[in-house]
């Protein structure tokens, strides 16, 4: 069934939230198909959000975490959303009303994964190989205790060794904590700044010629935006190449200045072959 049959048989919409995650869908030209495969989510609900027809869902609690989830993947604020989901939710139950407490099924992110299990299998297995080197340590101690006589020797090499230079005085060292300058070439241009843990910093659509500094306390900057073609960036001033050179969408891309100088430095040469 195509995207346009499926809303053929849609429930009408009501307007309201499911009207406007549907507009910021179609503003990022995004369709059913691609938020569905990215969230998990059955385009059938996708449907029934859209409309607004929150209560022709399983659940209050699917409700909620499907329209935060819904959200996320095309860049409103999740708890808005939910809290406005609630909203409409208390207009059509009439009976007791019960909300999950802190986890929303909906929530893909917040569902333990395949993943996640094979992580912790290999968190158990480092554990167990830590105990079993502790022990052997603690039983024979004397098995574990470095030679000495390498490092008289290497302190005796150095000793006559001119001072090394700190690594503080390496190039390019100072312009590494420069500041993350990015600036619209052309307009409009859509980006969304978040840290590490999904918080945004900004959001909106850069007029051209319009700067934005990355905030130098953010915690793992990360960028998101379909026209990375259009940004420039600078590193405590200095230039550095683009994210892409062609329009496509880039997502959970690293705006830290060591990131992006990292890509601006040349790859090593390769070795020449032996004779």
């Amino acid at each position: 069934m195509t995207e346009d049959q499926a809303y053929e048989d849609a429930p009408p919409e009501t307007g309201g939230i499911g009207a406007e995650l549907r507009a910021a869908r179609e503003a990022r030209e995004l369709t059913l198909e691609q938020v569905a495969a990215e969230t998990r989510i059955p385009q059938r609900h996708l449907l029934t959000i859209e409309a607004g027809d929150f209560a022709a869902l399983p659940a209050r609690t699917y409700a909620i975490g499907f329209a935060r989830t819904y959200a996320r993947a095309v860049g409103l604020d999740d708890r808005d959303v939910a809290d406005r989901v609630r909203a409409e939710l208390d207009l059509h139950y009439e009976g007791p009303r019960h909300r999950a407490p802190g986890f929303e099924p909906g929530d893909p992110a917040r569902v333990p994964s395949r993943a996640l299990g094979w992580l912790s299998a290999a968190a158990v297995v480092l554990v167990l190989a830590g105990l079993f080197f502790a022990a052997r340590t603690f039983f024979a101690p004397a098995a574990e205790l470095p030679s000495l006589i390498g490092e008289q020797q290497a302190g005796q090499a150095d000793a006559g060794a001119p001072p090394r230079r700190p690594a503080a005085d390496a190039p390019g060292a100072a312009t590494a904590t420069g500041a993350v300058v990015f600036t619209a070439l052309d307009g409009p241009v859509w980006v969304k700044f978040y840290d590490a843990s999904g918080r945004q910093l900004m959001q909106k659509e850069m007029a051209r010629g319009e700067r934005y500094t990355v905030p130098a306390d953010a915690e793992g900057p990360q960028l998101w935006t379909g026209r990375p073609e259009a940004l420039a960036i600078t590193v405590g001033g200095r230039e550095v190449p683009k994210l892409a050179e062609k329009q496509v969408t880039v997502r959970d891309v690293p705006v830290t200045a060591e990131a992006l100088l990292a890509r601006a430095r040349p790859a090593p040469a390769p070795a020449s072959p032996t004779t």
